[in-house]
């Protein structure tokens, strides 16, 4: 009986290192982790902040402690910085943690293939997030947000090919017709 407890005791153990093992080779913070957007298997629900207008899910929540931390997987390499719109969208998934969780996320992760980012919230980004927003918002009212790119494939990609009206077919621009 005794060994049967040390053995589970060891396997519990083992298991725990190899996930965080696992958890430090994916570039993932330390934690445990709530939730992921990685594979339709285990993908949850998006947070939702109405005040905002914001709606979103990041790769991972993490929780440390007390608090939980959005990370943001990329699957490109690392630039020498993170990218301002890589950026942003972590500090808008702060900003959903923050408002659907009522925890005040320290920071958020990204995740490059080669390399991970800590992006602390400060109350500038989230200033400045909270401009971006209002400024979308603005553009969207007077009829003035457009597609920002030239790439086909970003197009097809994009959650939100069905009903827009500038989406790329075989290099020709569609405008005015949704599918």
């Amino acid at each position: 009986m005794l060994m049967t407890g040390v053995f589970l005791l060891l396997l519990a153990l083992a298991i725990g290192g190899l996930g965080w093992l696992l958890q430090q080779r994916a570039g993932l913070p330390r934690g445990e982790v709530l939730e992921e957007d990685m594979s339709s298997a285990r993908a949850s629900p998006p947070l939702f902040a109405p005040r905002y207008g914001l709606i979103g899910r990041p790769d991972y929540l993490i929780r440390q402690g007390k608090t939980i931390i959005p990370v943001e997987v990329k699957a490109t390499s690392a630039p020498q910085h993170p990218y301002p719109s890589h950026v942003m969208q972590l500090i808008a998934y702060c900003l959903l943690v923050e408002e659907t969780l009522d925890v005040h996320p320290p920071y958020g992760w990204i995740r490059y293939r080669d390399r991970s980012f800590r992006v602390e919230y400060t109350f500038e980004l989230r200033e400045e997030l909270l401009k971006i927003l209002a400024s979308m918002r603005r553009d969207l009212e007077r009829g003035e947000a457009h597609r920002q790119h030239q790439s086909p494939a970003r197009c097809r990609a994009c959650g939100f090919r069905r009903i827009c009206e500038e989406a790329i077919d075989g290099g020709r621009i569609r405008v005015g017709q949704p599918r």
